[in-house]
């Protein structure tokens, strides 16, 4: 059955990031071991609470002040959880609008208010405009669906608000822990993985290589 629907991750798949760069950060402030406690494969459950939007952003920075025994400064928490984030390529902008021409496309994202708040503003002053309000049909954070991947609970509520077909969604992300979760509620997944960009899994800018979705 051919591909209707796309669910796109953002960081990792649309939104360049570098996990390392929180723990550099940490380790500029004397906190040396921090890549332990947050990974692209592991975190705390505090964090995952505070990406589900269960914690207030008071209560992570206290949270990350006793975790490391030290004094942090609201700023300096910020600026050290938003390190991760690079940007979005202009061309990849440009990709996801023709992309919309052809697709119904989502977004179903993990993340938190301390980055939404900085990726949204910084975005908007770029483009001029609302990213995630103008390229997709809808976007999903999990801060506000208060459901984060690899919960089935969080695909399976999209799939029924926006009256999706799985055999005709397809999910992309670069977590393999979410693309499994993806395929046991039904979806076609791929994984975006070893340096592979959005720009290289789509030939001729609109159409999904053939080898994609099996």
């Amino acid at each position: 059955m051919a591909i209707k629907n796309i669910i796109f991750d953002l960081g990792g798949v649309i939104y360049d990031i570098r996990y390392e760069n929180i723990a550099d950060k940490f380790r500029s402030y004397g906190v040396t071991d921090f890549e332990k406690l947050y990974s692209k494969a592991f975190q705390t459950d505090t964090i995952d609470l505070f990406e589900e939007g269960k914690i207030s952003v008071e209560e992570f920075r206290d949270y990350l002040r006793n975790l490391t025994s030290l004094p942090l400064t609201d700023s300096q928490i910020d600026e050290a959880w938003n390190a991760i984030l690079i940007g979005i390529p202009k061309e990849r902008l440009e990709l996801l609008g023709m992309l919309r021409l052809k697709y119904n496309i989502f977004l179903y994202s993990n993340t938190n208010k301390i980055n939404y708040d900085k990726f949204t503003s910084e975005l908007n002053a770029k483009y001029g405009f609302d990213v995630f309000e103008v390229t997709f049909k809808k976007a999903y954070f999990s801060q506000i669906l208060q459901i984060r991947k690899p919960k089935p609970e969080g695909f399976q509520a999209i799939v029924s608000e926006q009256q999706l077909n799985p055999s005709e969604t397809l999910f992309i992300d670069d977590s393999p822990q979410h693309i499994e979760a993806a395929r046991k509620v039904g979806l076609h997944a791929y994984h975006l993985t070893g340096g592979e960009t959005l720009e290289q899994l789509f030939r001729c800018n609109l159409d999904l290589r053939e080898d994609v979705v099996l």
